[in-house]
């Protein structure tokens, strides 16, 4: 089950109640490290802290850590450099790769930066890399995401992170959701300018090339052109304040003069993102048409014919086109070895449930409960949900939905999808094999679109690789040159 972005996640929104955070913060002022000046703040540094660190886990969740050591070791390598020269070097840092094929990075309070690996195979040198993660230490040492907090808290607006049930029914700490709530606000046009220029300054004092900054720009917008305007997850989240890559080059001029060689290191970071995943990984689930298949957890079933699905790390749903009706599967929150009736009872003992109204069946071949639970915390009105849980081995997992009304036709269509769950056993379905960027040497020169097409039938589309590898389709390759070229296995 792979990532939800913002934006697809709207639609299952419709079903929840929103959970207000960080309600008990007093008024202060703190001292902007990059500034030096005071700032009126209702988020301390030892909060920031705290969110950063309860967020870790809630993000690896949904967004998955990329399993490569060497290639995190590179990373966390390349953003120590960094952080040693910006305005916070004694602040514990951490870098993490993300188990996402999207083209984005992106910052959490108290020094935690997470990078996709969607952007590293995009990125055409270390410099480049470098000034992705400057610029995301810049909005930590900037406190951008503190002052977004405590503009919402100073607007009375709070920040708010969806859930299919109730807020008594979240799988996350009041400051874990503070945490991930971040991550669907914008940073403001000021805050990325802010963040831009001390990219530049941090990638030059840790001894980059900040020149290779501006194409990372011109790489991210050819991208989101080539999408049909639909922008990657870095300017969905960062955007643009202008000319960026004509900013950035500004800078960068400015800032090398008189600094001497500084790092490029293009052969470097191509040998490390030699064999990286590329796009989305049909182990951890795929769709088919309304047919979704599991490969590593071994399991199949169908959605209702003409649903909208998103599908995350840590979920799998489905949303009638005209949001008259949504489900959602995902695991079981601390379910151990309980039955699924065994689980029901807990929920209902643990508060998280208000009651529930359902019977044992098997489905697949598995032992189940299916019903109605109603949930809602006290003080608001009760919300039914359709339900379910499966038991398949370890893992327990649970259905849960909800159509305009008791009984109807929507209503049937999720029961029906919830029994449709089975085993998945084809070994076509299950042995499947992920893209993954591959390095190649031009034997002989030629334009990029006739040497692309040279280095194998299984390569993916030009354009994706030409911006992959900083070029255009048209631009001469000398031979002896290495490029970056998908290859497709299955």
């Amino acid at each position: 089950m792979r990532r939800m972005t913002p934006k697809s996640r709207t639609g299952i929104w419709i079903l929840v109640a929103a959970l207000t955070v960080l309600t008990t913060l007093v008024g202060a002022c703190a001292v902007n490290p990059v500034t030096g000046k005071s700032q009126i703040s209702l988020i301390s540094p030892a909060q920031e802290l705290e969110i950063g660190r309860e967020g870790y886990g809630p993000v690896i969740r949904e967004y998955g850590l990329y399993e490569d050591a060497e290639l995190r070791a590179y990373v966390n390598a390349v953003g120590q450099k960094l952080a040693r020269v910006s305005h916070l070097p004694d602040l514990e840092w951490h870098f993490t790769i993300l188990d996402d094929p999207t083209v984005n990075a992106f910052a959490m309070p108290g020094g935690y930066i997470y990078i996709t690996r969607g952007i590293l195979v995009y990125l055409n040198s270390e410099a480049q890399l470098a000034g992705v993660l400057a610029h995301e230490i810049g909005h930590v040492t900037r406190r951008h995401s503190a002052s977004q907090l405590t503009q919402q808290q100073l607007y009375g607006a709070g920040v708010a992170l969806g859930s299919i049930i109730s807020p008594t029914f979240q799988r996350y700490s009041g400051v874990a959701q503070t945490a991930l709530g971040l991550l669907f606000l914008k940073y403001s046009r000021s805050d990325e300018t802010q963040a831009d220029e001390l990219a530049v300054e941090y990638a030059t004092k840790a001894g980059y090339d900040p020149r290779e900054i501006p194409a990372v720009y011109a790489m991210i917008r050819r991208i989101s052109d080539q999408s049909g305007q639909r922008l990657p997850g870095f300017l969905a989240t960062h955007p643009d304040p202008g000319d960026r890559e004509r900013i950035t080059g500004e800078l960068a001029t400015q800032a090398v003069v008189g600094k001497g060689t500084l790092s490029i290191n293009r052969d470097g970071h191509l040998a490390q993102a030699d064999g990286v995943l590329f796009g989305h990984d049909p182990r951890q689930g795929y769709f088919d048409g309304d047919h979704y298949y599991h490969p590593n957890l071994g399991f199949q079933m169908t959605f209702p014919t003409g649903w909208k699905h998103f599908d995350s790390h840590s979920s799998v749903a489905a949303e009638e086109p005209n949001q008259a009706a949504v489900m959602q599967l995902s695991a079981a929150e601390g379910a151990g070895d309980l039955s699924p009736t065994a689980y029901v009872a807990s929920l209902k003992t643990n508060g998280a449930i208000r009651s529930s109204n359902g019977a044992n069946e098997a489905i697949g071949g598995y032992a189940a409960w299916v019903g109605h639970m109603i949930v809602g915390a006290e003080g608001q009105p009760p919300t039914t949900l359709d339900a379910a849980f499966v038991r398949k081995g370890t893992s327990l997992f649970q259905f849960l939905g909800r159509s305009a009304s008791l009984g109807d036709a929507h209503e049937g269509r999720i029961f029906a999808a919830i029994r449709s769950f089975r085993a998945l056993t084809e070994a076509a379905r299950i042995n499947v094999t992920p893209d993954r960027v591959r390095l190649r040497t031009v034997s002989t020169a030629g334009t990029f679109d006739a040497v692309a097409r040279s280095l194998g039938a299984a390569a993916a589309d030009v354009e994706t690789d030409a911006i992959m590898n900083q070029v255009l389709a048209t631009d001469r390759v000398a031979a002896g040159t290495r490029l970056k070229i998908v290859n497709r296995l299955h």
